[in-house]
């Protein structure tokens, strides 16, 4: 008896292939020559060009995804944003295969839910052909000794509307096939099965094999027919077998040829087969479960097969064959993906790598010598104002007799620079030792791209630390100098305000408003030549060390020090002239009242100098540590806005995008 032919099926024609043979007629078809069957085929051909799509897809197709509420959707939602997320970071090779699973489910989505392709795949000679007809219970692919028989996947279908599963898998109308249906509950279950027989997986021919792994990519189950010869064949489990192993569930290994075993060496025989499938790493579905169902049985005697369809019929009419193929195949996937996903431990900037980065660059733009040197400017002018004007008088005397002085203070300023006020080295020790820190664990792709980042963030760093650095300079040196007036430069102390010739006042760097080059401000600029231009400007803060008038934070005792200094010179004097009165013989003899007022001016004035000193030293301590404090401040905001925040940036990219990750691995319903 040949096959019932789809096309006839479908338009509900009677004719040589749709039509059973009249009573009395059994045995005997007008079509059983080879010129008949050339003439049906040809006929179905055309009948199938003229088939309209209403035709053959009635009514509306629910998806393929299985049931509502399915985890398959929420997973290749996740997969996709995965993909679209990491497409800027890692290759398209390595994002390849999720791209292919996303279409192929995206294809399989659009297509008939109430159909399940099964395909037939076994080696060459296992028997697969003749199973693939005992089946359909129909002679439809051709069998014998001449190798390879089977050319090009055959597809026979059970039910209507499976044209578009078909034409997926390239599989032309003369190539479909009906099988002969006797009305059991058996038959009535495979309902929907769509059975393709492959070619060999290991033919001769290359184009044969290529069938084989294209169909065997897109179908929803498949059958594997092995015998009692080649059942451990390196072949099929390497390239088969094993890198399927996620898929046991939608997985049937048959054990072919029994007949030519005896029952015990059967049983030995499929016992060995599933050993080989556990190495395989293909679970096998027993005691209920989950797993590849592993049988056997003898296609050319018949036995076994009926238990073959009973299976395939629980399974075909269970409707989550393609749910479950798509499943294992974001598994698959995701597998692939775990190496540039997934990294060991807890990856990330924490407090103590910011403040090691902070305190380099603290060190590198020398904020402690700032510091310091803030100190000493306080604990100056403190001296200035409550010291003795004999001593700042005899400190005046001193600087001006050195000849030359003035020359060497040029010398000094146009002499090149040893090496950078900012160790170039140490900026890149600092963004160096942060990228170790902040990529160990991470996957070698985002390891590189934080890297990246970092190096491209800390271009302009050692640069933008050398301003700051030279503008604390330039403030304390121009409050020892008084130079500003006449060089036009602008005086920047550690807090970071500047004020020009002219006296326009432009944010410096780490002054209340960050401007700049990476959210550090400079004293470049009008401020620096001098010229006035507009720019924004603000009140220097009080006790901003800055230019000139912008002289440190003066106690509430200055003034009563002060007084207290020229009461202590008034004292002097008017002893003296006392004295130098009576000498000369203008005033009366009495040297011991004088002599007293002068010697307590005396010794007075050193005495307030040494209190104010004292008294001067909590102050000028505090004002060094704020400038100190706001100097780093200032280097930590440039390297905030140029490292750490984009390191924090990329940071939080794989973090989300392991968030997806972990959204499609762990509603995985094939454990995988």
């Amino acid at each position: 008896m040949t096959a019932v032919t789809d096309q006839g099926r479908d338009h509900g024609q009677g004719g040589p292939e749709g039509a059973k043979d009249a009573p009395g007629d059994e045995g005997r078809r007008w079509d059983d020559g080879l010129i008949a069957r050339r003439a049906a085929e040809a006929a179905q051909e055309d009948a199938e060009a003229a088939r309209t799509p209403q035709e053959d897809e009635p009514g509306p197709q629910v998806e393929a995804y299985g049931l509502p509420g399915s985890p398959l959707r929420p997973r290749l939602d996740a997969l996709r944003e995965l993909v679209g997320l990491s497409r800027a970071r890692l290759d398209g090779d390595t994002l390849a295969e999720a791209g292919r699973v996303l279409d192929e489910a995206s294809a399989r989505q659009r297509l008939s839910s109430r159909h399940t392709v099964v395909a037939i795949a076994g080696a060459t000679g296992s028997g697969k052909s003749t199973l693939f007809n005992a089946l359909a219970g129909v002679q439809i692919s051709d069998t014998g000794l001449r190798r390879p028989t089977t050319s090009a996947p055959i597809a026979c279908s059970w039910t209507d509307g499976a044209a578009g599963l078909l034409d997926r898998l390239a599989i032309p109308g003369r190539l479909r096939r009906r099988p002969v249906q006797g009305g059991t509950a058996t038959d009535e279950a495979l309902q929907g099965l769509v059975l393709v027989d492959l070619p060999d997986h290991d033919s001769a021919a290359t184009g044969h094999r290529q069938q084989v792994d294209r169909v065997l990519a897109l179908v929803d189950a498949v059958i594997w027919v092995v015998d009692p010869e080649k059942y451990a064949d390196a072949a099929l489990h390497e390239r088969y077998l094993r890198p399927l192993a996620g898929h046991a569930e939608i997985s049937f290994v048959v054990l072919n040829q029994i007949d030519r075993l005896s029952a015990e060496a059967a049983d030995l025989v499929l016992d060995d087969l599933r050993r080989l499938l556990d190495e395989d790493g293909m679970a096998v579905g027993e005691h209920g479960e989950p797993g590849a169902t592993v049988m056997s049985l003898s296609a050319l005697t018949g036995a076994g097969v009926g238990d073959l369809r009973e299976v395939l019929g629980t399974f075909v009419q269970d409707r989550t064959a393609a749910a479950r193929r798509l499943s294992a195949d974001v598994d698959a996937a995701a597998a692939r993906l775990r190496p540039v996903y997934v990294a060991e431990g807890r990856p990330g900037l924490g407090e103590r790598a910011r403040e090691q980065f902070t305190d380099r660059l603290a060190e590198a733009v020398g904020a402690a010598a700032a510091g310091q040197a803030a100190e000493r400017e306080w604990r100056r002018n403190a001296g200035r104002a409550c010291g003795t004007p004999w001593l700042r008088l005899w400190r005046w005397y001193e600087s001006t007799r050195q000849l030359g002085g003035g020359l060497d203070l040029m010398a000094q300023v146009l002499a090149p620079p040893e090496e950078e006020l900012t160790a170039r080295q140490r900026v890149e020790q600092a963004v160096r030792k942060l990228a170790d820190d902040a990529v160990d664990g991470l996957p070698a792709p985002w390891a590189q791209a934080v890297r990246e980042t970092a190096v491209n963030g800390a271009k302009g760093l050692p640069e933008a630390l050398d301003e700051l650095s030279r503008n604390a300079q330039a403030g304390a040196g121009g409050r020892g100098r008084g130079s500003n007036a006449d060089t036009g430069s602008a005086r920047v102390g550690p807090g970071g305000k500047g004020r020009g010739a002219r006296g326009s006042e432009h944010e410096g760097a780490g002054g209340p408003d960050v401007k700049g080059s990476g959210g550090v401000g400079t004293a470049t600029g009008a401020g620096r030549r001098g010229s006035g231009s507009p720019g924004r400007t603000s009140t220097p803060a009080g006790g901003t060390p800055g230019g000139r008038g912008a002289r440190p934070p003066r106690p509430a005792w200055w003034p009563a020090a002060v007084l207290a200094q020229a009461s202590m010179t008034l004292l002097q004097i008017f002893g003296g002239l006392w004295l130098l009165g009576q000498i000369i013989g203008v005033l009366e003899p009495g040297l011991l009242t004088p002599a007293l007022l002068m010697l307590a001016g005396v010794v007075g004035g050193p005495l307030v100098e040494w209190s104010c000193a004292a008294a001067a030293r909590g102050p000028a301590r505090r004002y060094g540590q704020e400038a100190e404090r706001r100097l780093r401040e200032a280097a930590a905001g440039c390297g905030r806005v140029r490292v750490l925040d984009p390191v924090a940036a990329e940071l939080a990219r794989y973090r989300e995008v392991r968030e997806r990750y972990v959204a499609v691995t762990e509603l995985s319903t094939t454990g995988g």
